[in-house]
């Protein structure tokens, strides 16, 4: 994978493609608002430009179907320790396990499971355990986490084709939600240099998000970031589990469907911070591989088509375009009225069909 935002084989002029990495880091005055809370949750969809003279056509969604984060209340933090951050890049954060697990490490998630993962002995995280008492003790480090599955011919792909598309997929999963400057409250230019920069209202809304994050135009839909005066990851490792799922898409597209839950460690900024709480975020992300003789599209760059994220103890309320976590033992106040717990470590429901109620809002997490 290309670093420091090149852009590889793209054929997109050198001024235009830093133009375009610019405006869509550093936000742009005349940026256009997002849809209303109501119109966020959309079907998949592709508005079509009129063809032009090569009969190709401009890939631009209306923006890509995004569902509003859904952010969880933590029930009750646990107190803990403090780990030296030492972050390996591009080296998928963390090369050992998280401590000790009630059980052998977990096979790749092959299918969507039946059940919710079981409960682990209440026991505090260590600075040697950071994931103990919690399932992703047993999950894989990074993207040992995320399954991909065996490539076959799709649509206007080879083999070859699809297998090389669903590791640049797994690449910008990386650059979105496992980055170590990233998450460090870096600017994600490794993953917007990976998105299609023909896909205008992509471009809008990273101008918005990175420019004024507000709760419609909010950089936690893509990108995990920690703001670095707050917080920091305790340790170098990030539990995943997930799965890449393909098919054929609009006009012989290579169509891939991403779920993976991302599990951080942090610890209060500074020195002296002894604390180790857990964020989790959930994302579906669907992406397009799309025909360059039928969607105008740069050589290793991929389309949006839809993009989703559940949060637990990320924030509630806050749009500052970071994660908030809440340190310190507290109640479930800020929880459904009707009592209601959200599990994040269920992945037995579909994103789009699960618990989430379609509004956003602050609900409370079963466990962190």
């Amino acid at each position: 994978m290309n670093t420091g935002g090149d852009r590889g084989d793209s054929s997109v002029p050198d001024d235009v493609w830093e133009q375009f990495l610019r405006d869509s880091v550093e936000g742009v005055a005349d940026a256009p608002k997002e849809p209303s809370a109501r119109a966020r949750v959309v079907t998949d969809r592709l508005r079509n430009a009129p063809a032009g003279n090569d009969g190709r056509r401009t890939y631009t969604p209306a923006a890509p179907a995004r569902r509003r984060k859904v952010r969880y209340l933590v029930g009750l933090l646990a107190a803990a320790a403090l780990l030296v951050v030492a972050l390996d890049p591009w080296n998928m954060i963390g090369a050992s396990g998280g401590g000790a697990a009630s059980g052998p490490p977990l096979a790749q998630e092959s299918g969507r499971p039946t059940d919710a993962p079981p409960v682990e002995p209440a026991r505090r995280p260590t600075p040697a355990e950071p994931f103990r008492g919690s399932p992703a003790v047993r999950w894989a480090d990074g993207t040992a986490g995320i399954t991909v599955p065996d490539a076959r011919a799709t649509g206007w792909m080879s083999k070859a084709q699809v297998e090389k598309a669903l590791r640049q997929t797994r690449d910008f999963l990386v650059a979105t939600s496992l980055d170590p400057a990233v998450l460090r409250g870096g600017r994600p230019t490794q993953a917007i240099a990976l998105i299609n920069p023909h896909q205008k209202d992509v471009k809008d809304y990273l101008a918005a998000a990175f420019g004024t994050p507000t709760e419609e135009n909010d950089p936690l839909l893509l990108f995990s970031r920690f703001d670095p005066s707050y917080a920091r990851l305790a340790g170098d490792i990030v539990k995943t589990r997930g799965r890449m799922t393909f098919r054929e898409g609009d006009r012989g597209a290579l169509q891939v469907t991403t779920d993976v839950t991302y599990v951080y460690p942090v610890v209060r900024a500074g020195a002296g911070g002894d604390e180790v709480v857990r964020t989790i975020a959930r994302r579906e992300v669907v992406v397009n591989w799309d025909d360059p003789s039928k969607i105008i599209t740069e050589p290793g760059t991929l389309s949006l088509v839809s993009y989703k994220v559940d949060m637990t103890n990320g924030g509630c309320d806050t749009h500052t375009g970071y994660f908030t976590p809440e340190f310190g033992t507290r109640g479930s106040d800020g929880g459904s009225p009707d009592g209601e717990t959200v599990d994040p470590y269920n992945r037995s429901t579909s994103m789009s069909g699960g618990t989430a109620s379609p509004d956003g809002g602050c609900r409370t997490a079963s466990r962190s």
